[in-house]
């Protein structure tokens, strides 16, 4: 992965997560991939293999339980790959798009998510407020500090908002339905209550 027949530095750290062995290769692809890019586009300021699955997949990781089989997810300013990505390559059976309007970092992402194993993936060039898709049964986003109003067009009805990292207010018609402690911060769950 890290180079001809080289493990991945990025296993031993995976492992410890007690992941199923087929998320592990897969979440070791796109981290690989993210290292190999990272002296050209800034992705993270994690430097070593602990670092980069500490911040980017053990405080993801949870949120996968959020996921429904077969549903879909939409993840605003996708950047690195955390959440988005790493929660398509956790959870194969959903639907998943990215929205990421830099150019750099967009073509970072189509070429994780095919390297990774889910060319699937839908990577969109768009911001949030472009997007005409379907909405999602999910919506996830880190480190974007929007109003939650501003993403109802991409939740379904009964649709939830994943937000990691910061406390932000519900709005309606945005209702908080749970907090998720992870190892070292918290995401905030929020469910549309639309009628």
């Amino acid at each position: 992965m890290s180079g001809a027949g080289a493990p991945s530095p990025h296993s031993g750290p995976l492992r410890r997560l007690g992941l199923a062995e087929s998320d592990g290769l897969r979440l070791c692809r796109y981290l690989d991939l993210l290292t190999s890019w990272e002296p050209r586009v800034n992705l993270t300021a994690a430097r070593s293999a602990d670092e980069r699955v500490a911040l980017l997949v053990a405080e993801v990781a949870p949120a996968a339980a959020l996921l429904a089989p077969a549903s879909s997810l939409i993840d605003v300013g996708s950047g690195n790959g955390s959440p988005g990505l790493v929660l398509a390559l956790l959870r194969p059976d959903v639907s998943v798009t990215l929205l990421e309007p830099r150019l750099k970092r967009w073509a970072f992402l189509r070429e994780a998510a095919r390297a990774a194993g889910r060319p699937e993936v839908d990577v969109r060039r768009e911001r949030h407020d472009a997007y005409r898709g379907a909405p999602a049964d999910v919506v996830t986003l880190r480190g974007l500090a929007l109003p939650l109003g501003e993403l109802r067009p991409l939740v379904g009805r009964g649709g939830r908002i994943v937000v990691f990292g910061g406390t932000p207010d519900a709005q309606a018609p945005f209702a908080q339905e749970s907090r998720l402690a992870l190892p070292t911060s918290e995401a905030w769950v929020f469910r549309d209550c639309s009628t």
